[in-house]
């Protein structure tokens, strides 16, 4: 029977990140998956690596360097950049507040801001009727994530990882996993296990719940954004602005103006693709077990914040649900045996966080600094 280094339980994006940290050791390592692909929250996001709004910090610091993980290993493996940036429109003065104080932290380097006038022209042929500027940020990378994963596990098995498809682990001890294709020995094992809170280590999973969204793909409008766009309703979602003293004014007003849609958790992105249609949401709903049913007015109420940027919203030709694990906190990392780590992004920022914790998770097994401080 093969030993590996390294056995790691999924292949979303935080398990094919611990992946890339072993490999870049030299580690052999494989990959176990119940499912053929990857098929929940990896693949049903924005493909969004968000810098700007993070919260500060140590969640700050991991988004710029997995972004810039992103950037080194998309073009090896064949994953294409369809944009770069960020534009967040302000649409009341208390969000243009908001974005001046952020732009004097430290994470406002590189960032700008944008009056009336300048913000109307970058955005044309948009053109909102209504707004007061908007930061442009720099950092931001966006990928389609239903492209990238896979793209990411061929290219990783092509560097020697091996990956298990259609193979569920029913149980783990230090040193190996029980699995339904055999067992599998490894000196040290990573679980990377999503929104699957009952399986492995349920005990572990205790304050960690569910969250549902809701997201839609629009036709092309017939023109190209300068950037994914956000919009005021993101000022008190990421704590990067909504620590801001000057977030809660802003709430205030939200609260007066969208009350559903703050009640629903929505807040705007818009990302473009390649063909030019238009990725938007979304919307956030906690429970155990989310029922899987999109619903029509929450679609309203996300569409309604769309037509504020747009005037018109195109055609919807594309429907879909998400699930992530959510608590309170970035991460959950434990060391239920020893030698394995269970690995649980609960901040829905696996896209944007995962490759600069998987090296410090592989670091911290390997006793050795991977990454930026090496």
């Amino acid at each position: 029977m093969e030993e590996y280094d390294l056995a790691v339980v999924g292949a979303g994006i935080v398990g094919l990140a611990h992946a890339l940290a072993a490999r870049r050791l030299g580690w052999r390592t494989v990959v176990v998956d119940r499912d053929a692909q990857a098929n929940g929250a990896s693949v049903r996001n924005f493909g969004f690596v968000t810098v700007t709004g993070q919260e500060a910090g140590t969640v700050w610091a991991r988004a710029k360097r997995s972004r810039d993980v992103w950037a080194e290993v998309a073009g090896p493996a064949g994953i294409a950049i369809h944009q770069t940036g960020l534009t967040l429109v302000a649409r009341r003065a208390e969000a243009a507040d908001v974005l001046h104080a952020f732009l004097a932290t430290d994470m406002g380097a590189e960032c700008r801001w944008l009056d009336r006038a300048a913000a109307a022209a970058h955005l044309s042929p948009l053109a909102p009727a209504a707004l007061e500027g908007a930061l442009v940020s720099p950092h931001e990378l966006r990928v389609e994530s239903r492209d990238a994963v896979p793209a990411l596990a061929r290219w990783l098995a092509a560097q020697g990882v091996a990956f298990r498809y259609n193979t569920a682990v029913r149980g783990v001890e230090p040193g190996r996993l029980d699995t339904t294709d055999g067992p599998v020995r490894a000196r040290h094992i990573v679980i990377a296990p999503g929104d699957d809170l009952a399986t492995l280590y349920p005990e572990a999973m205790t304050g960690v719940t569910r969250c549902k969204l809701q997201m839609l793909r629009l036709a092309d409008p017939g023109c190209r954004l300068p950037a994914t766009l956000m919009t005021d309703l993101s000022l008190v979602r990421y704590l990067g602005y909504a620590a801001l003293p000057q977030a809660a004014a802003l709430r205030a007003r939200l609260e007066a103006e969208q009350p559903a849609h703050l009640a629903h958790g929505i807040h705007l992105i818009v990302a473009q693709g390649a063909d030019g249609s238009l990725i938007v949401g979304d919307s956030h709903h906690y429970a155990a077990t989310p029922d899987p049913f999109a619903s029509a007015a929450v679609e309203a109420l996300i569409l309604d914040e769309f037509a504020h940027l747009f005037g018109r919203v195109p055609p919807v030709v594309e429907r879909w649900t998400g699930t992530y694990a959510s608590a309170a906190g970035h991460s959950r990392v434990m060391a239920p045996a020893d030698g394995v780590r269970l690995v649980v992004v609960t901040s829905g920022t696996g896209a944007s966080t995962a490759f600069a914790l998987a090296e410090e998770v592989v670091g911290d097994l390997a006793g050795v600094t991977i990454g930026e401080a090496a």
